[in-house]
């Protein structure tokens, strides 16, 4: 626990899990250690990702909105990255909870006491993909998400965009396959780089689902990977330019945030094999017929919104990412 420099106090949800431990990170790394971290912290597997961050609190996250009531001092701005991401859990009640209650408790304490606020969305909003991927604020209503967690993101969206009352700025962001550092305790939900440099360990090849559908060759089914390392860098401009007030109303509301380049599994396991200094060994098996009619064969994020923001900064090529995550982390069992 350090106190540090005292610049703003940042309250960053999910600080424990994959994203937000590497948020936190990140803002240590810049500087910024008077953090209130939430998340349900008795985790074991997730200790690792937190326990040498800088921070002022800890707060479990069932214990958040009593503690608010105590709280007397002046929160600077929210990051709420804390979901319920399971796309296995079909209890939609344990969505609703955690993605679009949870949060809008989150969004009326942000409104009441005007603190800027940064959440989460997803891509799962998208579905299928059939209308496109903009972030336009008129494509939620439309959109069919495949699963639980993609609807209870997509309603918070569409709650959030209804609302009269609102923090003075906030904005949604949509992320689409996210990878890097820091999901070692996410088992089936992690990376597929994190499961292909564990196969690549244990059997010396990868097994990727077949294509099932004439237009896409085996592995060539696409997607917008996106390097955890460049949602930092966008969540972080986003906070200081609302920090410093440069931010503007109009430009509140949803931001896609992958690279706006899809890649292929194929692309990417390669890039997995490359990093272990080894030549790519892939064989291909059947998508189990329990998710074939919900499976993806392309996502790419519309960017345009982003860079008419002002962001500027580049993004990892999906070899650069993969390269660094491999070699700096996965190899050496390293955290962010």
């Amino acid at each position: 626990m350090n106190n540090g420099m005292d610049k703003n106090t940042i309250m960053v949800t999910g600080a424990a899990g994959f994203i937000g431990s590497c948020m936190v990170q990140y803002l240590n790394d810049n500087g910024y250690n008077n953090l209130i971290l939430v998340d349900e912290f008795n985790n074991q597997k997730k200790y690792i990702n937190w326990a040498t961050k800088k921070y002022a609190q800890i707060v479990e996250r069932a214990e958040l909105f009593s503690w608010l009531k105590q709280y007397k001092r002046k929160i600077d701005i929210v990051i709420h990255l804390g979901a319920r991401t399971d796309t296995t859990e079909f209890d939609y009640a344990v969505h609703q909870k955690l993605n679009v209650e949870y949060p809008q408790h989150i969004w009326a304490y942000c409104t009441a006491h005007q603190i800027p606020f940064i959440y989460a969305s997803s891509a799962a909003t998208y579905g299928a993909g059939e209308l496109g991927y903009s972030d336009s604020h008129e494509m939620p209503e439309k959109l069919q998400p495949l699963n639980p967690y993609g609807i209870s993101k997509n309603e918070f969206d569409k709650w959030a965009l209804k609302q009269n009352h609102q923090p003075p700025y906030w904005t949604g962001l949509k992320f689409f396959n996210v990878y890097g550092p820091n999901e070692y305790h996410k088992g089936r939900m992690a990376s597929v780089i994190w499961h292909a440099f564990n196969q690549i360990n244990s059997s010396g090849f990868v097994k990727l689902f077949k294509s099932h559908r004439p237009d896409f060759k085996d592995g060539e089914q696409l997607r917008d990977f996106v390097y955890v390392k460049d949602l930092l860098k966008v969540m972080y401009w986003m906070m200081t330019k609302m920090l410093d007030e440069i931010w503007q109303p109009s430009q509140n509301g949803l931001y896609n945030l992958g690279t706006g380049q899809a890649r292929s599994f194929f692309d990417l396991v390669s890039a997995t094999f490359h990093g272990l200094d080894k030549h790519p060994e892939i064989v291909f098996i059947d998508t189990p017929e329990d998710i074939r009619d919900k499976y993806q064969y392309f996502t790419e994020a519309d960017m345009e919104k982003l860079h008419l923001a002002g962001y500027r900064n580049g993004f990892y090529t999906l070899e650069a990412g993969v390269d660094d995550y491999v070699r700096n982390y996965l190899a050496k069992g390293a955290y962010y």
